[in-house]
């Protein structure tokens, strides 16, 4: 044998060995995905509320945790990390081991509205995350200070005309900012933005008077409003509200064509294998089905979503994007943050 042919025999035998290398260790990847998926979960699951406590979203995730523990065998944590419209919280659930042990509750304000009011964020909603259940859409309700001298929509837009407005919310590119940006622009008033951590924080801030109004998200509100600590005005979807029907939809309350409510998911870091993927989808579906689940959810005001299927989850995710990037452009908020 030449020498040339020797050097092609040996450079034909290294390509066979790294090419058996590559299939051997596709294999163990493989085993060793499907062995964690099978002994899932074997720990407790830490699950990333990006709000403070006591908003709409952290009352349901303290609902439905406890029902996790009972299907998964071990405890559901809950741990808030709000601050920055829930981006915070949401990049931290993006960054975390792929491994199911980490899942995060990311929803309209940081999936939607955030990529468009934020110049840079450390995620990418449509490739950073495995979702896995819609879990809830939240109306919210257009709520001033008690003293403030407004009993209706007009009124308010009105007093908006002739006097400096302060609106709380939730922190930039919260649904309670994009909300009251919305209100300005179909409106033609002025108003300006206090922000907060979090729905509950800022709500205090508009009993006490310190701001005029927010548009607040349901579970700090409803109390609120019920004792005459606070007055609703509207509500942001079309639809009324069934917690409290008596409070017209902004779309009838003097601004046409007012609609919109915020919504949130469980979602892990993109990763998951889909084994984890498709159990705690399944699970999480069965969940929100059970009708003690959805009384307690429907108590809170926040509607009750039996997920749809697991490949619609991206659609709706980039369709939502979409939808309210460009609300975000036309408010001129695109790249403020």
């Amino acid at each position: 044998m030449s020498g040339g042919q020797c050097i092609r025999h040996l450079g034909g035998v290294m390509l066979v060995l790294v090419r058996c290398i590559v299939v051997m260790a596709a294999i163990v990847f493989i085993q060793n995905v499907s062995a964690r998926a099978d002994d899932y979960p074997n720990r407790a699951v830490t699950l990333i509320v990006p709000w403070a406590p006591a908003g709409a979203v952290d009352t349901v995730a303290r609902i439905i945790a406890p029902k996790m523990s009972e299907r998964l065998g071990k405890a559901v944590v809950i741990e808030n990390r709000g601050g920055a419209g829930s981006t915070l919280g949401t990049a931290i659930s993006a960054k975390a081991a792929p491994d199911g042990y980490t899942l995060g509750m990311p929803g309209s304000g940081s999936m939607a509205v955030g990529p468009a009011m934020y110049k840079q964020l450390p995620y990418d909603p449509t490739k950073d995350f495995a979702p896995m259940a819609l879990i809830g859409r939240v109306p919210f309700v257009l709520v001033v200070n008690a003293a403030l001298p407004v009993k209706t929509v007009p009124e308010l837009i009105a007093y908006a005309k002739a006097n400096k407005i302060f609106y709380a919310s939730g922190g930039p590119g919260s649904p309670h900012h994009i909300y009251a940006e919305m209100f300005k622009g179909m409106t033609g008033i002025e108003m300006t933005h206090v922000p907060y951590k979090g729905s509950a924080d800022a709500i205090k801030d508009v009993v006490a008077g310190h701001v005029q109004m927010m548009f607040s998200d349901s579970v700090p509100s409803i109390p609120l409003i019920q004792s005459g600590a606070i007055r609703a005005l509207g509500v942001t979807t079309l639809a009324r509200w069934s917690t409290a029907p008596e409070i017209p939809p902004l779309n009838e309350a003097g601004v046409p064509g007012f609609d919109a409510a915020g919504w949130f998911m469980v979602s892990g870091p993109a990763g998951t294998p889909q084994p984890i993927v498709e159990r705690l989808h399944n699970d999480l579906k069965a969940i929100m089905g059970l009708a003690d689940v959805q009384q307690a959810v429907n108590r809170t005001g926040v509607v009750p979503v039996v997920s749809p299927p697991l490949a619609e989850l991206p659609k709706f995710i980039a369709t939502e994007k979409e939808r309210w990037g460009k609300v975000v452009a036309q408010a001129g908020l695109a790249g403020t943050q």
